[in-house]
């Protein structure tokens, strides 16, 4: 694959396309990319949407740092100025990122406000000149997250004439979510749950642009549906389901990726997330020793350990106890202590 420049576009992702975690403000941060890769080392990570003015004039250590062990992960950029979104995607190259993809899909205020997200579907032409000069700026592939539509603007004819006018640029890559935006009178949360969800239109935009890379987004909560939706299109992405319930991606690499013939073996489940957490633990002292609070860091994994004994405890005490403890260590093991004495409780019961 090469841009309009005749450099060759390499595309390292491969089939980590067929499961991403979405970009989400205020949760998929690099700490957070850290935790959902000791998890599953397959599934597609991306990092919160950054504007392309923050990148280019912003901290960029602080806004675009990472390690290399959290790769593959995909930088999500805002804004609708082709030069300085092209800037911006040289930027993220230059910082290790393996795509860059462009938000069409935020349906906040701010967002509109600021002329970027969900309200350029109205403007195919814009984003498709913005997705060209991106292209033009990086060897690797620039890729479109989009909505199904906006307001009124939500037929398929106008999604179909949306994605024919921006892969005029030669972008292979959308990840649709299957609702529409509404840009008045819905807050962005209320954006992820009312409007109707349309799977069939992604499916059929699949069937239509066959050379494309498609992926669907929009209520997905587990692998199982993941796995139903992967009969129809390239790649699913999940969201919060993924934040909130992490554990499904222990399965993830086994189930989509078919890294392990025999799938994951369940009854290890609970030894490989105090793994996890203890790892976690040491990521934290470090960042902890160079002033990064607790908190910021063990919010992530609050929701670690569900259903079982204990769960109860354990997020009450990394909730609780992340502002008071003196290291990460401690606050971890404290956690699995109380973890422990519920499991032995539980099992004594049992006996009894």
């Amino acid at each position: 694959m090469t841009n309009e420049l005749g450099q060759t576009v390499s595309d390292a992702l491969g089939g980590h396309r067929r499961l991403a975690v979405a970009p989400m403000m205020e949760l998929t941060d690099r700490h957070y990319r850290y935790l959902a890769r000791l998890l599953s080392k397959h599934t597609l990570l991306y990092t919160e949407m950054l504007t392309s003015a923050a990148v280019v004039h912003g901290d960029r250590d602080y806004l675009l740092g990472k390690r290399d062990v959290e790769e593959p992960v995909v930088l999500q950029l805002g804004g609708s100025d082709p030069q300085q979104m092209a800037d911006a995607a040289r930027i993220g190259e230059q910082y290790g990122y393996c795509e860059i993809n462009m938000n069409v899909g935020c349906p906040s205020d701010r967002v509109k406000a600021g002329r970027f997200g969900a309200c350029l579907m109205a403007e195919p032409a814009l984003v498709r000149d913005t997705v060209d000069a991106m292209q033009r700026s990086v060897s690797i592939p620039v890729s479109v997250k989009c909505r199904l539509g906006i307001d009124r603007e939500d037929s398929y004819e106008a999604l179909h004439k949306f994605v024919e006018t921006v892969s005029e640029s030669g972008c292979q890559y959308f990840i649709v979510h299957a609702r529409k935006a509404w840009l008045d009178g819905l807050s962005p949360k209320e954006n992820r749950t009312i409007p109707p969800l349309r799977y069939d239109f992604v499916y059929r935009l699949k069937q239509e642009f066959p050379d494309l890379h498609i992926s669907i987004n929009g209520g997905i909560e587990t692998l199982d549906a993941t796995q139903e939706h992967l009969q129809q299109v390239d790649g699913v992405m999940i969201g919060r389901a993924a934040y909130y319930h992490p554990t499904m991606l222990i399965d993830a690499d086994a189930r989509i990726f078919n890294e392990l013939p025999n799938g994951f073996d369940h009854t290890k489940t609970h030894e490989l997330l105090c793994s996890v957490a203890r790892d976690y633990g040491l990521y934290m002292q470090q960042w902890y020793e160079k002033g990064v609070r607790l908190s910021a860091m063990s919010r992530h994994m609050v929701a670690l350990f569900q259903q079982v004994p204990g769960a109860r405890l354990w997020r009450q005490h990394i909730s609780e106890q992340a502002s008071r403890v003196p290291d990460a260590m401690t606050l971890v093991e404290g956690a699995l202590e109380r973890l422990q004495i519920a499991a032995d409780d539980d099992e004594q019961r049992k006996l009894a």
